[in-house]
């Protein structure tokens, strides 16, 4: 059957206060501190997801829901104009969601006030778009435990979609994926994230854990670049070298270029060096989406790469 979109993200989407670098230690006692840099930018693991693919000109709608304020209405206008449809519910009870990003090098440190995060729910997802998309990414896993991605994932490939998932991070430190990876095509996590949900104590063995039952895994694994593993295949990928600013949303612009190299067939190790490559360039500019790449500029910077048997 035909596809209206590529991609169907559904997951978070919210403003991003990014301020930085800051120093060490960051003062109470209502002290002022000037940082060198502010940014108010396109944020939620989602939304940047869906921007990055866009850009690489995938066909992206994204689902979720929003505050009826300032904060909803500057998420969808950044989303439209990056030529995302979007499916924003809109909540009358609660707000948007607001995150601030407090960056220090490579290393960031995050606060959000979840909003309507906590009420999203499988049915702000409208069910004919699941039937009209050929891929559908779930974000911020552990933030929307109404949103029933399981069962959402599920209806998707029932409808032939492939399904991939970011979990991010966990804040109640339980990692209880629960029964979504058995509706998951393609697990994305990054290194940390990656043991923690296998309890494994090494990059490889957590990817070797997630990589069963046909599913493929890549992980983000920051300046050591990133690796995939199918069951049986491991593919290793340095990270390209960019003139960085700050690292938020790398990972996301990361997930936009596997599934973009997936849609389009590419073979595994070319995949994940276009991934690598989207992650890096990404970091070029303040926030997750001010540098993400085009698919020529992406490919332009591939970065080698190298395979293992395991």
């Amino acid at each position: 059957m035909p596809h209206d979109f590529d991609l169907l993200v559904v997951g978070d989407a919210n403003p991003d206060v990014v301020l930085g670098p800051v120093p060490d230690p960051i003062e109470f006692g209502q002290r002022e501190v000037l940082v060198p840099t502010g940014a108010i930018v396109l944020g939620g693991s989602g939304a940047i997801t869906a921007r990055g693919a866009a850009r690489l000109g995938l066909r992206v709608a994204f689902a979720g829901r929003v505050g009826r304020d300032h904060a909803g209405a500057m998420v969808r206008d950044l989303l439209t104009s990056s030529g995302v449809a979007c499916f924003l519910r809109l909540d009358d009870d609660a707000n948007t969601p607001v995150t601030t990003v407090l960056t220090r090098g490579s290393d960031r440190a995050i606060l959000t006030a979840s909003g309507t995060l906590a009420r999203t729910e499988a049915a702000d997802v409208p069910a004919e778009l699941l039937a009209a998309s050929r891929h559908v990414h779930a974000s911020s896993y552990f933030l929307m435990p109404r949103l029933a991605v399981p069962e959402l994932f599920r209806e998707a490939r029932r409808h032939g979609a492939t399904t991939s998932l970011d979990t991010n991070d966990d804040p109640s430190g339980r990692w209880d994926v629960g029964a979504v990876l058995a509706e998951t095509d393609v697990v994305l996590p990054n290194a940390a994230e990656a043991i923690k949900l296998t309890g494994r104590a090494t990059v490889r063995a957590a990817a070797a854990a997630l990589a069963v039952d046909g599913r493929l895994v890549a992980v983000k694994n920051g300046a050591d670049g990133a690796l995939s593993h199918d069951g049986t295949d491991i593919v290793e990928c340095p990270t390209a070298k960019v003139s960085t600013v700050d690292a938020v949303g790398a990972g996301d612009s990361f997930n936009a270029g596997f599934i973009t190299g997936l849609l389009h067939d590419m073979p595994p190790r070319q995949r994940l060096a276009l991934a690598v490559a989207c992650g890096a360039l990404s970091t070029r500019a303040a926030g997750g989406t001010a540098a993400q790449p085009t698919l020529a500029e992406a490919l332009g910077h591939l970065p080698s790469y190298r395979t293992d048997q395991s």
